[in-house]
């Protein structure tokens, strides 16, 4: 299960480099159910993701280079390509009714630079154990408007996109 929160981004923190960077390449085999293929550095994953905004079901299998590079031919739309930042969340605050956990030590932002062309977008994700934690989660000051529930944000339907 995939239980996580989008935020959009207007500025950058400013020491964004000592943070840990992924170079993404992904791709769309289809968007219902969403069928994707993605390189992460030197890995490479075949993910379904089931229906829903914050949490939805999400299964990873292994691939390797040459099935990536054979299935990048058959997708569908637009290839996405990003730098993702993974940024430690170290003072995490909840709304009251949320009783603090050892489980937030783990928690990060995935802070998504995408390349042309949908650059100068910018998103952060933030992933959750339990939907409780989501939804009591106060995001830090420098995340920006809450996309959670607009499904334009979705990278499938982003892949899908007309660019022309």
């Amino acid at each position: 299960m995939e239980i996580e929160r989008k935020f959009l981004i207007e500025k950058l923190p400013a020491d964004l480099t000592r943070y840990k960077c992924l170079l993404i390449e992904q791709a769309y085999l289809c968007t219902s159910p969403v069928l994707r293929i993605r390189r992460e550095d030197d890995s490479y994953y075949l993910t379904y993701k089931g229906k829903g905004l914050m949490a939805r079901e999400e299964y990873n299998l292994p691939l390797n280079k040459d099935a990536y590079e054979h299935l990048l031919a058959k997708a569908d739309g637009n290839i996405i390509s990003k730098k993702r930042y993974l940024i430690p969340v170290t003072k995490p605050i909840f709304a009251n009714e949320y009783n603090f956990s050892d489980k937030t030590a783990d928690l990060k932002i995935e802070l998504d630079i995408f390349d042309p062309p949908f650059a100068p977008l910018i998103i952060a994700e933030v992933e959750f154990p339990d939907e409780k934690m989501a939804n009591a989660f106060i995001p830090p000051a420098w995340l920006g408007e809450d996309v959670t529930n607009n499904p334009e944000y979705h990278n499938s339907n982003l892949s899908q996109k007309d660019l022309t």
